[in-house]
């Protein structure tokens, strides 16, 4: 399989230890190995907004510059489920997956997040949850192995978009390669749309050294990653 080419609620801290995650019926969803034990339940994200669909099109922008202040969680709440989160009675999601297989896995890298460290953590939309895989601040390693795009090293965060191409190719083969790299392109535009909803800036990057970005990152061995999206004011 080729690796593609082309990321006030106070919040509540469990301290667990961790296993596979449940998988829905018709899902073939699983976290990966947990390297930490720490869970973070976010808040519940908006259902409804005061900006219309068609205003956050037009306004859409890629941005590259952000302001030196921080997210909060709230914020970073309301991103993931946007990318991921589930948004039915029947687990589907809030971006269209061939065969609701959900090949993705998102990655927060925090850098300059309130109630998070600087750490990378994995997004779990199946409770909604935070999983802190790697400590320390890798904004400025990822930002190296993406040719030194400053955006990522700047950014209070940053999601990457990971994929397991075997969800979707086990089903519809090769075909299913393509069906993958289109579903990170719907969830990450769901990003990019939610951010503008927010009053917040992104760009989307897949310009990257994929061996040093699985080195940096530790994502799982099946997991090859396909896009930064950096998200800051």
């Amino acid at each position: 399989m080729r690796p593609a080419r082309f990321i006030a609620v106070v919040s509540t801290v469990i301290i667990t230890g961790l296993t596979q995650s449940a998988v829905s019926p018709g899902r073939c969803e699983t976290m990966s190995a947990a390297k930490s034990s720490e869970t973070i339940q976010l808040p519940e994200p908006r259902y409804d907004g005061d900006v219309s669909v068609e205003h956050a099109l037009r306004m859409r922008r890629s941005v590259r510059s952000y302001k030196d202040d921080p997210l909060n969680l709230s914020e970073i709440s309301q991103i993931l489920w946007s990318a991921q989160g589930i948004a039915s009675r029947r687990r589907y999601r809030t971006a269209p997956s061939a065969g609701a297989l959900y090949p993705l896995e998102v990655y927060v890298i925090a850098g300059n997040v309130k109630s998070l460290s600087p750490a990378i953590f994995k997004y779990n939309p199946h409770n909604h949850t935070l999983v802190k895989m790697l400590a320390g601040d890798m904004r400025f390693e990822l930002s190296r192995a993406a040719l030194n795009q400053g955006a990522i090293k700047k950014a209070p965060a940053v999601l990457l978009f990971c994929a397991v191409y075997e969800r979707t190719t086990g089903k519809y083969g090769r075909r299913g390669i393509r069906y993958v790299d289109m579903e990170v392109g719907h969830a990450a535009q769901n990003v990019c749309l939610q951010a503008i909803a927010m009053g917040l800036k992104t760009a989307v990057i897949g310009a990257f050294r994929d061996a040093e970005v699985k080195n940096i990152a530790k994502p799982a061995d099946d997991e090859h990653p396909l896009y930064f999206v950096p998200v800051g004011r």
